[in-house]
């Protein structure tokens, strides 16, 4: 198994929500666990909104510092490289996959040498709805930041409104994005309440973002 995980992917793509609970799935086999927030494209839902949610986990949680939390800038700081390799730790990073989102991947290539990068994709959202679309963004992504995506996400979902027929279609358009970049899929994402059958892993979650708009 890798050391670092990194999950990019487009507005709405729900990919902040996923590394979190990656990072918590971690926490159950690995005593030393980081989560990293790099986002630098979506203002809406970001590791630094629910960090101190993900603490109580005990998990590390690295933002930008306090002065810049709510900066759009592609600032790294010196921290998210340390803990990048530092064999004691797993480390989740959070990144976004528009443009500058690309250009932070590129910062940290030197220092993901025992990575894995996993691309989420919700087919209900702009962008990623057809297999073309996910192949173009996938290659675009890989081109700009010098780094290869490991692996697919299907976490097509519409809130409270997914049906197990909508996700069923999803994982056909994301199979044929699998089939044409050669890419796997690492599995395929459900609320923890769901009772999802599906030919591929699945990864329940829990909803954060729907935690934080209650607590808010």
């Amino acid at each position: 198994m890798a050391k670092n995980h990194v999950f990019v992917g487009l507005y709405g793509s729900g990919k902040t929500e996923i590394a979190i609970n990656y990072a918590i799935n971690l926490k159950q086999n690995y005593s030393q666990v980081a989560i990293a927030d790099v986002d630098v494209v979506s203002p809406y839902f970001r590791i630094r909104d629910v960090r101190e949610l993900i603490q109580s986990y005990d998990i590390k949680t690295i933002t930008p510092p306090e002065n810049i939390l709510n900066a759009d800038l592609p600032l790294i700081t010196a921290s998210v490289m340390g803990y990048l390799g530092n064999p004691e730790y797993q480390v989740v990073l959070d990144v976004g996959g528009a443009e500058r989102g690309v250009v932070v991947l590129g910062y940290l290539r030197e220092y993901l040498g025992d990575s894995r990068v996993y691309f989420v994709v919700n087919t209900k959202r702009p962008f990623t709805e057809s297999s073309e679309q996910i192949v173009q963004v996938v290659r675009r992504i890989e081109e700009r930041s010098g780094i290869k995506v490991d692996y697919l996400v299907n976490n097509t979902n519409l809130g409270s409104e997914t049906t197990v027929d909508l996700i069923e279609d999803s994982e056909i358009v994301i199979s044929k994005a699998s089939e044409i970049l050669n890419i796997p899929i690492a599995f395929t994402v459900t609320a923890q309440t769901d009772t999802l059958i599906s030919k591929f892993n699945i990864f329940r979650i829990k909803r954060f973002l729907k935690k934080r708009e209650e607590l808010s």
